[in-house]
């Protein structure tokens, strides 16, 4: 049985471990490839595109892909959509696995939006200092508003169009609660703006902000494709795959 699990997360990778040598089954991991130098995986590993829903569909039949399993990052909506339209045109089962969103808690001064421009649009009226961690790719919405300095954190150096005033922090999580003190304490940020990613790999800086009395800007993830079933943890996603293992092979005897 081979199955294709569509990654880039600690998600993707905590199943990929989990599944790694379990017998019978073929594991493929693919990774985007737009981040610079990937950790190692277990199992073999694509990187790159599949050109759209019908490129996916014909390499789902080309290497025999018995289910699919979308662990990409909560915002990846067009690998989501596209992987959701190819496994029901090859009719191969799919599972979505999403890390849950986060929830405000007393303290939090939380303006949730539904996009990075609707962001910027709030953004003036909130603060000056901007602790910007929506990603390298979505910097082109702040890029006009010349009247804020941003601080923004990446794992790869940002292309523009992004902020004239800018200083760019290259890290990767998870991050500590008393590092994310230290950063808005010492670039004297006065407001943060985040996707709403889950997990807690970058979940201290809500607390950290919510200490300082900071006002949070909070993009709403998008919804898994209709039809789509999603389950929270890697350990539900293995579970998920190794029931159809065993589907499979009672099929085969």
């Amino acid at each position: 049985m081979h199955v294709l699990i569509l990654g880039g997360t600690a998600e993707a990778r905590r199943l990929a471990e989990l599944l790694h040598g379990v017998p019978g089954l073929e594991l493929t991991s693919s990774l985007a490839g737009r981040v610079a130098g990937p950790r190692p995986l277990p199992g073999a590993t694509r990187v790159g595109g599949f050109g759209g829903a019908d490129g996916l569909t014909a390499w789902l039949g080309e290497h025999g892909v018995d289910a699919v399993v979308d662990a990409t990052h909560p915002f990846a909506e067009t690998i989501s959509h596209h992987a959701a339209r190819a496994a029901a045109t090859a009719r191969v089962p799919l599972l979505a696995l999403r890390r849950p969103g986060w929830a405000p808690v007393a303290g939090d001064r939380w303006h949730e939006v539904g996009s990075t421009a609707e962001a910027a649009r709030v953004l003036p009226a909130l603060g000056r200092r901007v602790f910007l961690t929506t990603g390298r790719l979505g910097l082109a919405a702040f890029a006009d508003l010349d009247g804020l300095w941003f601080l923004v954190r990446s794992v790869d150096a940002p292309r523009p169009p992004h902020p004239s005033r800018m200083e760019v922090l290259l890290d990767r999580g998870p991050f500590t609660l008393a590092g994310e003190r230290e950063l808005l304490r010492r670039h004297r940020v006065d407001v943060v703006v985040t996707k709403d990613s889950g997990g807690a790999a970058t979940a201290p800086k809500l607390t950290a902000a919510r200490e300082a009395g900071l006002p949070v800007v909070v993009i709403r993830r998008p919804s898994t494709p209709e039809g789509v079933p999603a389950v929270p943890t890697p350990e539900d996603a293995a579970h998920w795959v190794r029931e159809a293992l065993r589907t499979a092979s009672s099929r085969d005897r």
